[in-house]
């Protein structure tokens, strides 16, 4: 069932920048050819208080000349994710459904709004190279039959162009009467929702801004949940995982402000789902490294590693219809409702107010300590710990760079470059490990040669990455002295 589903859904980015438009707005001249003009009726559905829209998300029923598309749009960095499913169904498919489990925890989808939309537009291609789709959506707001309102929108979605190119093409359009938008998808401009992201004022008390930082990053939590569920791009699972550590770190570096049992109740669940998630990313890494590292294997060889790594592949299946199974239990989503709970009303106890700067001088101490521990040779595991300080230092200093300027900023791309240094340290040793496992399995000498040509190789970038730490080290210690003034 799982495969069928995956089958079923398509995953594509979009990157794109959406304008708005007047009444006296001229399209300028592009060269190109125009697009097909296109009519389609699109039917949005969301939960009563609207959980879908106040994430960005919309999940729509878009019926195109007797073909019905249902897409799910979920934001990201400077574009859009979409999930596509052909279904002529006229409630939300199960499988898109279950995509949703986290963000709509039960609550029953229903149709919102109807829009519906002429579209126009060119593909701009100079020398038959397609840069960018400009497209015009001149959209209606249907009750019934009945038009209660209208909005004009331009897209410009990247084909093959430059940023460049891109900024070229919205400069001619705001020229011409474009202007920018709010941003919002068009349901939400339809229904005149009011839509707030987090943004804690920087003179809140600690308390107050703690609130906000956790519904930022409940709100990653959940954006990315439903990509790890579809599982085609691993980076999706990754997020998710980021999410749960900054909350987790969050949480540590404020526990002063709050009630130690509700502290630690919630931290064990937390543990408990990175874990999860964790287990998954592992293997991802893994096959990641080791597709790697067998390229530069002579044929023969590559050809012989490459049929061991079907082992790793059966394993981060197992481990991914387990996480799965943890995605959509009782468990998950009670725990979703503390985290939600945690952003609104957190258990916090009386305690003398702090603030981010202090908080992150705090971790900054605990880091430059974890790093005294080790001798000259410090063991696997000394740097595998020094990489956790390193980055729950990060996550702290990231709160606190709106109050403390340009060097902060240096710093934290310092304790960037040192935690990715000691995670290239630590997957090369998980890798290692696995693959020592795997040759006590292993029978014939060619695959056991093939095995060490990749453990050497990792040897060597792990030799590499210890020569480079003491360097980074020095320079992190230097960038955080000149933050805190220790």
């Amino acid at each position: 069932m799982l495969h069928a589903m995956e089958s079923a859904l398509r995953q594509t980015p979009e990157r794109e920048v959406k304008l708005k438009t007047g009444h006296l707005f001229r399209l300028p001249h592009f060269p190109g050819e125009p697009l097909p003009p296109r009519l389609f009726t699109s039917t949005y559905f969301d939960t009563a208080d609207h959980r879908l829209a106040q994430l960005g998300v919309t999940l729509r029923r878009r019926t195109e000349r007797y073909r019905v598309l249902w897409q799910l749009s979920l934001p990201r960095h400077a574009a859009r994710l979409e999930v596509k499913m052909a279904s002529g169904r006229s409630t939300p498919p199960a499988p898109l459904e279950d995509l949703l489990f986290a963000l709509l925890q039960r609550e029953p989808l229903t149709v919102i709004a109807k829009l519906r939309t002429r579209r126009s537009g060119i593909r701009i291609q100079p020398l038959d190279r397609p840069i960018a789709d400009v497209v015009i959506d001149r959209v209606r707001i249907l009750n019934g039959r009945r038009v209660v309102g209208h909005l004009n929108e331009i897209e410009v979605e990247r084909r093959s162009g430059k940023d460049k190119e891109l900024a070229a093409i919205v400069t001619a359009l705001r020229e011409a009467g474009a202007y920018e938008g709010d941003g919002h998808p068009q349901v939400v401009q339809a229904l005149n929702l009011i839509v707030s992201s987090p943004s804690p004022s920087k003179s809140a008390p600690l308390s107050e801004r703690f609130k906000t930082i956790l519904q930022t990053q409940l709100r990653h939590i959940l954006l990315h949940d439903p990509g790890t569920r579809l599982g085609k791009d691993s980076e999706e699972l990754h997020q998710m995982r980021v999410g749960i550590r900054r909350f987790r770190a969050i949480l540590r570096t404020a526990r002063a402000l709050l009630e130690p049992e509700w502290y630690a109740s919630l931290q064990e669940e937390l543990r408990w789902l990175g874990m999860m998630l964790g287990t998954v990313r592992d293997q991802d890494v893994l096959l990641d490294r080791l597709y790697t590292e067998a390229d530069v294997l002579p044929p023969v060889e590559r050809k012989i590693f490459e049929r061991l790594l079907t082992t790793f592949e059966t394993h981060r299946s197992q481990a991914r219809m387990q996480l799965l199974d943890t995605l959509r239990s009782d468990r998950y989503l009670n725990l979703l409702r503390r985290l939600e709970q945690a952003t609104q009303a957190p258990a916090l106890r009386e305690a003398p107010e702090s603030s981010l700067i202090h908080l992150a001088a705090q971790e900054f101490k605990q880091l430059i300590k974890a790093g005294k521990r080790g001798n000259d040779e410090p063991s696997d595991q000394e740097l595998h710990q020094l990489r956790i300080h390193t980055k729950r230092t990060r996550y702290v200093a990231e709160l606190a760079l709106e109050t403390m300027g340009k060097p902060a900023i240096r710093f934290v791309r310092q304790t960037k470059r040192n935690q990715d240094l000691l995670g290239d340290h630590q997957d090369a040793v998980f890798t290692e490990e696995r693959l020592r496992q795997l040759l006590q399995t292993t029978r014939g000498v060619k695959t056991a040669f093939a095995i060490g040509q990749i453990i050497e190789r990792l040897r060597a970038r792990r030799r590499r990455t210890r020569a480079m730490l003491p360097r980074e080290w020095a320079k992190l210690k230097k960038r955080g002295r000149e933050v805190f003034a220790l």
